[in-house]
Protein backbone atom coordinates (compact mmCIF):
# COMPACT_ATOMS: atom_id res chain seq x y z
CA UNK A 1 0.00 0.00 0.00
CA UNK A 2 1.44 3.45 -0.90
CA UNK A 3 2.62 5.47 2.08
CA UNK A 4 0.22 8.31 1.32
CA UNK A 5 -2.80 5.97 1.47
CA UNK A 6 -1.73 3.91 4.49
CA UNK A 7 -3.54 4.92 7.70
CA UNK A 8 -1.25 5.85 10.60
CA UNK A 9 -1.39 4.14 13.97
CA UNK A 10 -3.60 6.86 15.42
CA UNK A 11 -6.34 6.48 12.84
CA UNK A 12 -6.09 2.86 11.69
CA UNK A 13 -8.46 1.44 14.30
CA UNK A 14 -11.13 3.96 13.40
CA UNK A 15 -10.76 3.89 9.63
CA UNK A 16 -9.82 0.29 8.84
CA UNK A 17 -11.22 -2.04 11.48
CA UNK A 18 -14.98 -2.38 11.80
CA UNK A 19 -16.37 -1.92 15.26
CA UNK A 20 -17.09 -5.01 17.33
CA UNK A 21 -20.81 -4.32 16.95
CA UNK A 22 -20.53 -4.14 13.17
CA UNK A 23 -18.61 -7.40 12.96
CA UNK A 24 -21.05 -9.06 15.37
CA UNK A 25 -23.95 -7.95 13.19
CA UNK A 26 -22.20 -9.21 10.05
CA UNK A 27 -21.59 -12.62 11.63
CA UNK A 28 -25.24 -12.84 12.76
CA UNK A 29 -26.37 -12.14 9.21
CA UNK A 30 -23.90 -14.78 8.00
CA UNK A 31 -25.29 -17.33 10.47
CA UNK A 32 -28.79 -16.50 9.22
CA UNK A 33 -27.71 -17.51 5.71
CA UNK A 34 -27.38 -14.04 4.17
CA UNK A 35 -25.23 -14.36 1.05
CA UNK A 36 -24.15 -10.70 1.15
CA UNK A 37 -22.66 -11.19 4.63
CA UNK A 38 -20.79 -14.26 3.35
CA UNK A 39 -19.38 -12.21 0.47
CA UNK A 40 -18.30 -9.41 2.82
CA UNK A 41 -16.53 -11.82 5.18
CA UNK A 42 -14.76 -13.53 2.28
CA UNK A 43 -13.55 -10.14 1.02
CA UNK A 44 -12.17 -9.31 4.46
CA UNK A 45 -10.32 -12.64 4.64
CA UNK A 46 -9.01 -12.38 1.06
CA UNK A 47 -7.72 -8.85 1.68
CA UNK A 48 -6.15 -9.94 5.00
CA UNK A 49 -8.11 -7.47 7.11
CA UNK A 50 -6.76 -7.25 10.68
CA UNK A 51 -9.77 -9.13 12.07
CA UNK A 52 -9.49 -12.06 9.63
CA UNK A 53 -8.23 -14.49 12.26
CA UNK A 54 -10.99 -13.47 14.69
CA UNK A 55 -13.60 -14.17 11.99
CA UNK A 56 -12.34 -17.72 11.45
CA UNK A 57 -12.13 -18.29 15.21
CA UNK A 58 -15.79 -17.35 15.53
CA UNK A 59 -17.05 -19.71 12.81
CA UNK A 60 -14.55 -22.59 13.24
CA UNK A 61 -16.83 -24.78 15.35
CA UNK A 62 -19.33 -24.98 12.46
CA UNK A 63 -16.79 -26.29 9.94
CA UNK A 64 -15.96 -29.84 8.90
CA UNK A 65 -19.35 -30.78 7.48
CA UNK A 66 -18.92 -30.16 3.75
CA UNK A 67 -17.15 -32.42 1.28
CA UNK A 68 -14.39 -30.36 -0.32
CA UNK A 69 -13.68 -31.40 -3.91
CA UNK A 70 -10.59 -30.14 -5.74
CA UNK A 71 -10.68 -29.98 -9.54
CA UNK A 72 -7.29 -29.52 -11.19
CA UNK A 73 -5.39 -30.42 -14.31
CA UNK A 74 -3.69 -28.85 -17.33
CA UNK A 75 -5.11 -25.63 -18.83
CA UNK A 76 -7.64 -26.33 -21.56
CA UNK A 77 -8.76 -29.65 -20.13
CA UNK A 78 -12.34 -28.42 -19.73
CA UNK A 79 -12.34 -28.08 -15.94
CA UNK A 80 -14.80 -25.18 -15.86
CA UNK A 81 -17.22 -26.95 -18.21
CA UNK A 82 -17.06 -30.03 -16.00
CA UNK A 83 -17.63 -27.94 -12.86
CA UNK A 84 -20.61 -26.25 -14.50
CA UNK A 85 -22.25 -29.64 -15.04
CA UNK A 86 -21.26 -30.89 -11.58
CA UNK A 87 -23.10 -27.92 -10.06
CA UNK A 88 -26.25 -28.87 -11.98
CA UNK A 89 -25.97 -32.53 -10.93
CA UNK A 90 -25.53 -31.66 -7.24
CA UNK A 91 -28.40 -29.17 -7.32
CA UNK A 92 -30.62 -31.87 -8.82
CA UNK A 93 -29.74 -33.94 -5.74
CA UNK A 94 -30.78 -31.05 -3.47
CA UNK A 95 -27.22 -30.20 -2.43
CA UNK A 96 -26.11 -26.69 -1.51
CA UNK A 97 -23.01 -25.92 -3.59
CA UNK A 98 -20.12 -23.47 -3.34
CA UNK A 99 -17.38 -23.00 -5.93
CA UNK A 100 -14.04 -21.32 -5.28
CA UNK A 101 -12.36 -20.67 -8.64
CA UNK A 102 -8.66 -19.85 -8.37
CA UNK A 103 -8.06 -17.41 -11.22
CA UNK A 104 -4.78 -16.28 -12.77
CA UNK A 105 -4.00 -12.70 -11.87
CA UNK A 106 -3.33 -9.80 -14.17
CA UNK A 107 0.43 -9.08 -14.07
CA UNK A 108 -0.42 -5.36 -14.09
CA UNK A 109 -3.37 -4.87 -11.76
CA UNK A 110 -3.24 -8.02 -9.66
CA UNK A 111 -6.90 -8.60 -10.44
CA UNK A 112 -8.30 -11.98 -11.41
CA UNK A 113 -9.39 -12.71 -14.96
CA UNK A 114 -12.57 -14.27 -13.54
CA UNK A 115 -13.13 -16.42 -16.60
CA UNK A 116 -14.50 -19.30 -14.54
CA UNK A 117 -17.37 -17.25 -13.15
CA UNK A 118 -18.24 -16.00 -16.64
CA UNK A 119 -18.64 -19.61 -17.78
CA UNK A 120 -20.84 -20.48 -14.80
CA UNK A 121 -23.51 -17.79 -15.28
CA UNK A 122 -26.19 -20.48 -15.64
CA UNK A 123 -26.29 -20.73 -11.84
CA UNK A 124 -26.19 -17.07 -10.79
CA UNK A 125 -29.88 -16.85 -9.93
CA UNK A 126 -29.81 -20.07 -7.90
CA UNK A 127 -29.65 -19.21 -4.19
CA UNK A 128 -28.33 -22.72 -3.52
CA UNK A 129 -25.15 -21.96 -5.44
CA UNK A 130 -22.38 -19.55 -4.44
CA UNK A 131 -19.50 -18.94 -6.85
CA UNK A 132 -16.42 -16.90 -5.97
CA UNK A 133 -13.15 -16.25 -7.76
CA UNK A 134 -9.89 -15.84 -5.86
CA UNK A 135 -6.98 -14.08 -7.54
CA UNK A 136 -3.69 -15.95 -7.28
CA UNK A 137 -1.62 -12.72 -7.28
CA UNK A 138 1.54 -14.79 -7.53
CA UNK A 139 1.56 -15.51 -3.80
CA UNK A 140 1.65 -19.22 -2.98
CA UNK A 141 1.55 -19.04 0.80
CA UNK A 142 -0.92 -16.17 0.99
CA UNK A 143 -3.15 -17.82 -1.57
CA UNK A 144 -3.16 -21.12 0.33
CA UNK A 145 -4.14 -19.42 3.57
CA UNK A 146 -6.82 -17.28 1.96
CA UNK A 147 -8.23 -20.33 0.16
CA UNK A 148 -8.21 -22.38 3.38
CA UNK A 149 -10.08 -19.70 5.32
CA UNK A 150 -12.58 -19.03 2.52
CA UNK A 151 -13.31 -22.77 2.39
CA UNK A 152 -14.02 -22.66 6.13
CA UNK A 153 -16.44 -19.77 5.62
CA UNK A 154 -18.21 -21.64 2.81
CA UNK A 155 -18.37 -24.73 5.03
CA UNK A 156 -19.79 -22.85 8.01
CA UNK A 157 -22.29 -21.20 5.66
CA UNK A 158 -23.88 -24.61 5.20
CA UNK A 159 -22.51 -25.78 1.86
CA UNK A 160 -22.83 -29.52 1.29
CA UNK A 161 -20.16 -29.63 -1.41
CA UNK A 162 -17.37 -27.10 -1.94
CA UNK A 163 -15.57 -27.26 -5.28
CA UNK A 164 -12.11 -25.70 -5.60
CA UNK A 165 -11.09 -25.27 -9.23
CA UNK A 166 -7.47 -24.33 -9.92
CA UNK A 167 -5.87 -22.86 -13.02
CA UNK A 168 -3.08 -25.33 -13.82
CA UNK A 169 -0.68 -27.93 -12.50
CA UNK A 170 1.98 -25.94 -10.65
CA UNK A 171 3.10 -25.95 -7.03
CA UNK A 172 0.28 -23.56 -6.10
CA UNK A 173 -2.28 -26.10 -7.25
CA UNK A 174 -0.59 -28.93 -5.35
CA UNK A 175 -0.66 -26.76 -2.22
CA UNK A 176 -4.32 -25.83 -2.59
CA UNK A 177 -5.29 -29.42 -3.27
CA UNK A 178 -4.13 -30.16 0.27
CA UNK A 179 -7.40 -28.49 1.30
CA UNK A 180 -9.53 -30.96 -0.63
CA UNK A 181 -11.04 -34.16 0.74
CA UNK A 182 -11.35 -35.51 -2.80
CA UNK A 183 -9.09 -34.41 -5.64
CA UNK A 184 -10.24 -34.84 -9.25
CA UNK A 185 -7.50 -34.56 -11.87
CA UNK A 186 -8.85 -33.68 -15.32
CA UNK A 187 -6.80 -34.38 -18.42
CA UNK A 188 -7.41 -34.67 -22.17
CA UNK A 189 -6.33 -37.14 -24.89
CA UNK A 190 -3.55 -34.94 -26.29
CA UNK A 191 -0.18 -36.57 -26.98
CA UNK A 192 1.86 -36.97 -23.83
CA UNK A 193 -0.74 -35.39 -21.58
CA UNK A 194 -0.90 -38.31 -19.15
CA UNK A 195 2.88 -38.20 -18.88
CA UNK A 196 2.75 -34.47 -18.09
CA UNK A 197 0.17 -35.13 -15.37
CA UNK A 198 2.49 -37.69 -13.81
CA UNK A 199 5.52 -35.37 -14.07
CA UNK A 200 3.55 -32.63 -12.32
CA UNK A 201 2.95 -34.96 -9.40
CA UNK A 202 -0.82 -34.90 -9.81
CA UNK A 203 -0.99 -38.68 -10.03
CA UNK A 204 0.15 -38.75 -6.40
CA UNK A 205 -2.75 -36.61 -5.17
CA UNK A 206 -5.52 -37.77 -7.51
CA UNK A 207 -8.49 -39.60 -6.00
CA UNK A 208 -10.39 -39.59 -9.29
CA UNK A 209 -8.98 -39.25 -12.82
CA UNK A 210 -11.13 -37.78 -15.58
CA UNK A 211 -10.12 -37.99 -19.25
CA UNK A 212 -12.29 -35.24 -20.70
CA UNK A 213 -13.03 -34.62 -24.40
CA UNK A 214 -13.05 -38.40 -24.74
CA UNK A 215 -14.38 -38.21 -28.29
CA UNK A 216 -10.89 -37.20 -29.40
CA UNK A 217 -8.35 -39.67 -30.68
CA UNK A 218 -6.14 -41.17 -28.00
CA UNK A 219 -8.62 -41.08 -25.12
CA UNK A 220 -8.46 -44.84 -24.56
CA UNK A 221 -4.65 -44.74 -24.64
CA UNK A 222 -4.48 -42.00 -21.99
CA UNK A 223 -7.02 -43.90 -19.89
CA UNK A 224 -4.88 -47.05 -20.10
CA UNK A 225 -1.72 -45.13 -19.15
CA UNK A 226 -3.39 -43.62 -16.10
CA UNK A 227 -4.86 -46.97 -15.06
CA UNK A 228 -1.39 -48.49 -15.28
CA UNK A 229 -0.07 -45.72 -13.04
CA UNK A 230 -2.83 -46.43 -10.52
CA UNK A 231 -2.04 -50.15 -10.65
CA UNK A 232 1.64 -49.48 -9.93
CA UNK A 233 0.87 -47.49 -6.80
CA UNK A 234 2.16 -49.28 -3.74
CA UNK A 235 0.02 -50.16 -0.75
CA UNK A 236 -3.63 -50.89 -0.16
CA UNK A 237 -6.46 -48.46 0.04
CA UNK A 238 -8.43 -46.33 -2.37
CA UNK A 239 -7.74 -47.00 -6.04
CA UNK A 240 -8.52 -43.90 -8.14
CA UNK A 241 -10.95 -44.71 -10.97
CA UNK A 242 -10.17 -43.37 -14.45
CA UNK A 243 -13.31 -42.03 -16.11
CA UNK A 244 -14.03 -40.90 -19.66
CA UNK A 245 -16.20 -37.80 -20.11
CA UNK A 246 -17.40 -35.35 -22.70
CA UNK A 247 -18.35 -32.56 -20.34
CA UNK A 248 -19.40 -30.20 -23.14
CA UNK A 249 -22.33 -32.50 -23.96
CA UNK A 250 -22.85 -33.84 -20.41
CA UNK A 251 -21.60 -37.36 -21.06
CA UNK A 252 -19.96 -39.26 -18.19
CA UNK A 253 -20.50 -36.51 -15.60
CA UNK A 254 -22.89 -38.66 -13.55
CA UNK A 255 -20.09 -41.20 -13.14
CA UNK A 256 -17.83 -38.43 -11.79
CA UNK A 257 -20.48 -37.46 -9.20
CA UNK A 258 -20.77 -41.12 -8.21
CA UNK A 259 -16.98 -41.56 -7.89
CA UNK A 260 -16.71 -38.44 -5.71
CA UNK A 261 -19.50 -39.74 -3.46
CA UNK A 262 -17.85 -43.16 -3.18
CA UNK A 263 -14.55 -41.57 -2.20
CA UNK A 264 -16.34 -39.56 0.47
CA UNK A 265 -17.87 -42.75 1.84
CA UNK A 266 -14.44 -44.40 1.80
CA UNK A 267 -12.93 -41.53 3.80
CA UNK A 268 -15.70 -41.71 6.41
CA UNK A 269 -15.21 -45.47 6.74
CA UNK A 270 -11.41 -45.19 7.02
CA UNK A 271 -10.76 -42.28 9.35
CA UNK A 272 -7.07 -42.17 10.19
CA UNK A 273 -6.75 -40.53 13.61
CA UNK A 274 -2.97 -40.18 13.30
CA UNK A 275 -3.31 -38.47 9.92
CA UNK A 276 -5.99 -36.15 11.29
CA UNK A 277 -3.76 -35.22 14.22
CA UNK A 278 -0.91 -34.50 11.81
CA UNK A 279 -3.20 -32.37 9.64
CA UNK A 280 -4.42 -30.32 12.62
CA UNK A 281 -0.84 -29.82 13.83
CA UNK A 282 0.29 -28.74 10.37
CA UNK A 283 -2.60 -26.31 10.13
CA UNK A 284 -1.69 -24.84 13.54
CA UNK A 285 1.93 -24.27 12.46
CA UNK A 286 0.80 -22.64 9.20
CA UNK A 287 -1.69 -20.36 10.99
CA UNK A 288 0.82 -19.44 13.70
CA UNK A 289 3.54 -18.60 11.16
CA UNK A 290 1.18 -16.48 9.08
CA UNK A 291 -0.24 -14.72 12.13
CA UNK A 292 3.23 -13.81 13.40
CA UNK A 293 4.21 -12.54 9.95
CA UNK A 294 1.07 -10.41 9.61
CA UNK A 295 1.38 -8.95 13.11
CA UNK A 296 5.03 -8.09 12.53
CA UNK A 297 4.21 -6.43 9.20
CA UNK A 298 1.41 -4.36 10.76
CA UNK A 299 3.62 -3.31 13.67
CA UNK A 300 6.49 -2.26 11.40
CA UNK A 301 4.09 -0.36 9.11
CA UNK A 302 2.84 1.55 12.16
CA UNK A 303 6.34 2.47 13.32
CA UNK A 304 7.30 -0.49 15.48
CA UNK A 305 10.94 -1.58 15.93
CA UNK A 306 12.03 1.85 14.75
CA UNK A 307 15.56 1.67 16.18
CA UNK A 308 16.24 -1.62 14.43
CA UNK A 309 14.75 -0.37 11.17
CA UNK A 310 16.88 2.76 11.28
CA UNK A 311 20.03 0.64 11.65
CA UNK A 312 18.95 -1.57 8.74
CA UNK A 313 18.19 1.46 6.56
CA UNK A 314 21.61 2.93 7.36
CA UNK A 315 23.33 -0.32 6.44
CA UNK A 316 24.63 -0.83 9.98
CA UNK A 317 22.62 -4.01 10.60
CA UNK A 318 21.67 -6.86 8.29
CA UNK A 319 18.09 -8.25 8.32
CA UNK A 320 19.11 -11.60 9.80
CA UNK A 321 20.92 -10.10 12.76
CA UNK A 322 18.03 -7.68 13.24
CA UNK A 323 15.49 -10.49 13.30
CA UNK A 324 17.58 -12.47 15.78
CA UNK A 325 17.96 -9.41 18.01
CA UNK A 326 14.18 -8.97 18.24
CA UNK A 327 13.44 -12.67 18.68
CA UNK A 328 16.01 -13.10 21.45
CA UNK A 329 14.92 -9.93 23.27
CA UNK A 330 11.66 -11.00 24.85
CA UNK A 331 10.49 -7.45 25.59
CA UNK A 332 11.15 -6.29 22.02
CA UNK A 333 9.33 -9.31 20.63
CA UNK A 334 6.32 -8.86 22.92
CA UNK A 335 6.13 -5.16 22.11
CA UNK A 336 6.30 -5.84 18.38
CA UNK A 337 3.60 -8.51 18.41
CA UNK A 338 1.41 -6.48 20.75
CA UNK A 339 1.64 -3.43 18.48
CA UNK A 340 0.68 -5.57 15.51
CA UNK A 341 -2.30 -7.15 17.25
CA UNK A 342 -5.59 -5.81 15.86
CA UNK A 343 -8.49 -4.89 18.10
CA UNK A 344 -10.17 -8.16 19.00
CA UNK A 345 -13.79 -8.77 18.11
CA UNK A 346 -14.53 -11.31 20.82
Amino acid sequence: MPAESRPNSATSAATVQPTDARLDAMLKRFEAGEMRALAQLITMVENRAPESSAIIERIYAKTGRAQVVGITGPPGAGKSTLVNHLIAKYRALGKKIAVLAIDPSSPFSGGAVLGDRVRMTDHYKDTGVYIRSLASRGSHGGLSRAAREIVKLLDAYGSDVIIIETVGVGQTELSIMDLADTTVVVTVPEAGDAVQVMKAGLNEIADVFVVNKADREGADRVKAELELGVHLRSGEGWRPPVLLTQAAVDLGVDAVVSAIAKHGEYLRAHIDSARESERRTREFVEVLSAELEERAARAVADGGARDVLDEIAAGKLNPYSAARRIIEDRKSLIDLLHNGNPKRAD
